[in-house]
């Protein structure tokens, strides 16, 4: 059984009165463990596919279904149980300005109602991982960008959830703090079902399997050399890169 399988899953919006189609007719098995990438210009519907999900988006059409289990068909309270096991990284940090960067990791463990010393011990492990074991006093403010997102990842994984979306968890940092970041995803990211928006290529060269994201559907997939040697969209982006 695959860690995440999409079955004919479409998406419109409804804008002033148009309909407009984000996402039409996907299906895709995800198996457990693997590392996928997903590309695509702006507005292409990357990040509806990957906030459908989890249902942050909810489908028009179709089927999201995790360990079994069709997202659809779940109740709210089953929905936020089934979300425990997923986190979501976006662009934007999301801290809580007035904790500690030690109380921001220590926040979902306390929200899943583990012991205070055991989820303390938690965070100060992520924070050594992400590098910032020195900044747990430190409260966001007084943090750099690619600091905030370290800290935004290890909350993320504070909960030790199976599946990890990544939202261009990248694309508002210089290229010093990208490296960090990458370094710190990957480290994170072993022997999790990760999927992640990338803006640039080299943030998903070593996927698994790389999506391309064009026309509301999937254009291209395979691995970066496949993907280069059919010379096609993805070929294209890395000229340009």
């Amino acid at each position: 059984m695959p860690a995440i399988a999409i079955r004919h899953l479409s998406k419109t919006f409804e804008q002033k009165g148009n309909s407009v189609e984000a996402l039409r007719d996907i299906s895709l098995d995800i198996e457990e463990g693997d590392i996928y990438g997903i590309i695509g210009m702006s507005g292409a519907g990357k990040s509806t596919l990957v906030r459908c999900l989890n249902y942050l988006e909810r489908p028009t059409s179709g089927e999201v279904i995790i360990g079994g289990r069709d997202l659809g068909t779940l109740t709210e309270k089953e929905l936020r149980e089934q979300r425990s096991d997923i986190a979501m990284i976006f662009q934007h940090f999301n801290l809580l300005m007035q904790k500690s960067v030690l109380d921001n990791v220590c926040f979902p463990m306390q929200i899943a109602k583990k012991k205070k010393d055991e989820a303390k011990k938690r965070a100060l492990e992520l924070l050594e991982t992400v590098g910032l074991a020195d900044k747990a006093d430190a409260y966001p403010a007084q943090l750099s960008g690619g600091q905030k997102q370290r800290v935004a990842i290890a909350r993320a994984l504070a909960t030790d959830p199976k599946i990890l979306l990544c939202d261009e968890a990248t694309s508002a940092l210089d290229n010093e703090s990208e490296r960090w970041i990458q370094h710190s995803l990957e480290e994170l990211a072993k022997n999790r079902t990760t999927i992640t928006i990338a803006h640039r290529l080299s943030t998903i060269r070593n996927a698994d399997e790389i999506l391309v994201v064009a026309d509301t559907g999937i254009a291209e997939r395979g691995t970066h050399e496949e993907l280069l040697a059919a010379n096609g969209i993805y070929a294209h982006y890395n000229e340009m890169a």
